[in-house]
């Protein structure tokens, strides 16, 4: 559920695919602490007037339409803590951000560079675990009007149960997930069970990615397919490497479903570069969170991040 009314930013008015790893059993044990207790949640004040978010399929598709790319920014659950990410979320979206990805804090990111792997520290070192995120986007997902995207290993999903932690996040609004650590031949259970609670599984391919095994997993991808731009893990670079738009050919001539490339995308620059070479969506994370991360003050770093998110979609079509 979310407000339908996005107008002014939100503090103006004051308001080889590496990518794709398989944690070993040793691995699987280091989590975040997550307690399988209910949480107090705050109840949302019953005024508050709202109607249905729509979901990552159809928001593309009305992107499509307008002939629009998707702005999609990424940002570190309690990092600097989780009020701040509350805020932050609602920043994002009265930008224009058109879907937001949020990352689940986790002790062994494979895929993460080092400024989000710093920001997952620092988020932990804090105390966040996942009945405290889920509270927080309790009450913050009906005061947006995006959808939100969790983005997490599959260590804190296996904890929990697949099962539940798909009702879970149905529950608290979420519409879609990535999960960077899961094979596809081990994402059966988890695409069921998204399936079954209308959450979208977003899956990864990479440059390295056999062209046989690329089709399968847009085959099997929901919401969109997630392009990872470079080999390695993610983090800012100078450049995009001009391998995304023939990557980009390649998987639309294999499906119509969308595609938004991450992994490296900094810059106003890149992301009209990349909307230029026909993506449906651009993923910024590591600037985003680096911005939060270096801030004086939490204040600041929103008020950083406002205007970054403000010349991120100024770039776009």
């Amino acid at each position: 559920m979310a407000i339908a009314l996005k107008t002014a930013c939100f503090l103006q008015s004051n308001k080889s695919n590496n990518v794709l790893f398989r944690l070993s059993t040793q691995k699987h044990r280091n989590s975040i602490n997550i307690s399988t207790k209910s949480s107090s949640l705050v109840p949302i004040m019953a005024s508050i007037t709202v109607s249905p978010t729509v979901g990552l399929s159809e928001t593309f598709t009305r992107l499509k339409q307008q002939g629009k790319v998707a702005l999609i920014p990424y940002i570190t659950a309690g990092d600097p803590d989780l009020s701040t990410t509350a805020k932050a979320l609602k920043v994002l979206d009265s930008c224009g951000s058109d879907i937001i990805e949020l990352g689940v804090p986790y002790s062994d990111p494979l895929a993460d560079g080092p400024v989000i792997q710093a920001a997952a520290t620092r988020s932990l070192a804090r105390g966040t675990n996942f009945d405290a995120i889920l509270a927080m986007l309790k009450e913050v997902v009906p005061q947006i009007s995006c959808p939100i995207a969790l983005f997490t290993y599959y260590n804190p999903i296996l904890k929990r149960g697949i099962g539940k932690f798909m009702m879970t996040i149905k529950d608290v609004g979420i519409h879609g997930l990535v999960v960077p650590d899961v094979p596809l031949e081990e994402t059966e259970i988890l695409r069921k069970e998204a399936l079954k609670n209308q959450i979208e599984l977003v899956l990864l391919t990479t440059p390295t990615t056999p062209i046989d095994r690329m089709k399968a997993i847009v085959d099997a991808s929901e919401g969109f397919v997630y392009l990872v731009s470079s080999i390695g893990v993610t983090g800012a670079r100078s450049s995009v490497s001009l391998r995304v738009q023939s990557l980009l050919q390649e998987i639309k001539e294999a499906s119509n479903k969308p595609v938004a490339v991450g992994f490296g995308i900094s810059t106003p620059e890149h992301v009209k570069q990349i909307a230029g070479w026909g993506a449906d969506g651009v993923i910024v994370g590591s600037a985003m969170v680096k911005l939060l991360g270096d801030a004086k003050s939490p204040e600041e770093g929103l008020k950083e991040l406002e205007v970054f998110t403000k010349s991120l979609k100024a770039a776009l079509p």
